[in-house]
């Protein structure tokens, strides 16, 4: 960490003096105004979905190119060890916007809904007075289908919604959109020249123009609702949450060009025995749907690597457009800004493509936290969780921080004053396999799904180890010190370490409720 910078506030609370009209020849006294109250600040989330924390240039990568988001860590709290609680895209978004673990908030699996008990985020900064606007990905609602009105009913005042996939197309502002002005409009915004290209040519390349791609979008319409919060009132929370680098994997001219070049390293190749001395549940979700992901071409895996990291360039022109603008706007002092992506993705390391899983690949995302003259800027390796990020805004803006939140308040260690209490550990959990989406396969309360009977996995991490709990009796265990890599499972070596570790588990289910779970007090008033 750098030393803290200045504690100026968001917007000066320096004292104006005001002189009283006094008659003739009386002595003028000079009367001082009591100081006004400093507005909340604004918050600018942004969100990209599935990218990995080692895909960020100023994370150590050496050939991705991100000056924008390299800008933005400079500028910031660039936290090294940032975990998400659910390595897929809807209960991890819950977990982001509810402060809770999934067990806790119940929305395990993707295309699943949300219990009206749980108030995310956008909800308790609208009752607090904000204008919550949702430009992009939401995937999260209470009720299905998740039209633009059921992100409205989270919290959001104004939304324009695109949650990407194709079976949600009927009611994405992004699809209407592009009806509307593409000439292309026939042509399918995902689809790409595939074998028609040219020897070296991009494959992924994208039949859709960038300015008709769902990434240009975002950031066009995240200035535009900028430009219109700016001016009003009220504070602003401003959620710009983009589909890529999301597979597949198209992108378009001239950013799929831009590593054509470039050799960039792949994982290294696997086999179905390495797959076999997987647990169980982790077989399940990569042997899921007629092709074995790990039998990919590794030409074809080299061109899926160049078009990932082109689709975060691309992302990466729009975040700076927008943070020029915060600045264009003078709204730069007085807003929060936060970038992270919901999960990572495997990109097949251990023959996975996508997520699901608890490889640091899936589980470790970027997370940088910005406020000029509040938060000290520079790179921490502290433990933290997603389920941190909702308190620490909360606090940050004077809003009272809900009783059954779980996550910790960071402030602390973004400003530097008083005391932060540092993890030992950090957990996740998945439903592995998530196969559901397949034809065929159900989870059924009595039988399980896909052969397995409990698919409800548990992860715990420290410093050194990661033990992953699979209710059938499998278990992974890593040294991330000597294995970062996580290519040995060492849990039938090091029985002892596995036993340590799953009694951390137990004890944090036990334990991180009971909030929820020990009332306060009696009722009834005791008398002696």
């Amino acid at each position: 960490m750098s030393h803290p910078i200045s504690r100026r506030n968001f917007v000066s609370n320096s004292l104006s003096a005001t002189v009283a009209t006094t008659p003739a020849g009386a002595e003028q006294t000079a009367s001082v105004a009591p100081p006004s109250p400093a507005p909340p600040p604004n918050i600018l989330w942004i969100m990209t979905d599935q990218q990995r924390y080692d895909c960020v240039g100023a994370n150590g990568n050496p050939l991705i190119q991100t000056p924008n988001m390299d800008r933005l860590a400079a500028e910031s709290v660039n936290f090294s060890h940032a975990f998400v609680q659910s390595p897929v895209c809807t209960p991890s978004r819950a977990c982001f916007f509810t402060g809770r673990y999934a067990h806790a908030h119940r929305c395990r699996v993707n295309y699943t809904l949300l219990n009206h008990s749980e108030v995310l985020l956008p909800q308790r900064l609208q009752d607090a007075g904000y204008d919550t606007r949702l430009i992009g990905k939401l995937h999260l609602a209470y009720q299905y289908p998740a039209v633009p009105d059921s992100a409205r009913d989270v919290g959001f005042n104004t939304v324009e919604l695109h949650d990407g996939s194709g079976h949600t197309n009927d009611w994405s502002d992004y699809v209407k959109w592009r009806n509307a002005n593409d000439p292309q409009t026939t042509t399918n915004y995902r689809k790409t020249i595939g074998n028609k290209a040219r020897p070296g040519q991009n494959p992924y390349r994208a039949v859709v123009d960038d300015e008709f791609t769902d990434t240009t979008w975002t950031g066009e319409r995240t200035r535009i609702h900028l430009r219109e919060a700016a001016v009003h009132q009220k504070p602003f929370f401003l959620f710009s949450s983009y589909w890529k680098p999301h597979a597949p994997f198209e992108v378009p001219a001239p950013f799929d060009a831009q590593h054509n070049g470039d050799d960039i390293p792949l994982p290294d190749a696997v086999d179905m025995n390495d797959i076999q001395a997987l647990p169980l549940p982790v077989q399940k979700l990569i042997l899921r749907g007629n092709r074995k992901p790990f039998e990919m071409d590794r030409q074809q895996l080299l061109w899926a690597w160049r078009s990932y990291y082109a689709s975060i360039t691309h992302i990466d022109r729009e975040v700076g457009k927008t943070l020029d603008l915060l600045d264009e706007l003078g709204q730069r002092d007085n807003t929060i800004v936060v970038f992270c992506s919901d999960h990572g993705d495997q990109m097949l390391e251990h023959g996975l493509m996508g997520k699901n899983v608890f490889f640091e690949e899936s589980v470790r995302v970027p997370l940088m936290i910005r406020a000029p003259g509040v938060i000290r800027h520079g790179r921490t390796d502290e433990l933290v969780e997603s389920i941190d990020i909702m308190p620490t805004l909360l606090n940050l803006c004077g809003v009272n921080v809900p009783e059954h939140t779980q996550g910790r308040n960071l402030t602390p260690l973004l400003t530097g004053d008083g005391t932060f209490a540092s993890r030992s550990a950090v957990f996740s959990e998945n439903i592995i396999p998530e196969v559901i989406t397949i034809p065929g396969h159900q989870f059924d309360r009595h039988t399980g799904i896909a052969g397995i009977r409990h698919p409800d996995a548990k992860m715990v991490r420290t410093r050194k180890w990661k033990y992953n709990y699979y209710p059938e009796g499998y278990e992974e265990l890593y040294d991330l010190e000597a294995d970062p890599r996580e290519t040995r499972n060492l849990y039938k070596v090091r029985k002892g370490v596995a036993i340590e570790m799953r009694g951390r588990i137990l004890d944090w289910l036990l334990t991180v409720s009971e909030s929820e779970q020990i009332a306060a007090q009696w009722l009834v008033p005791w008398k002696a």
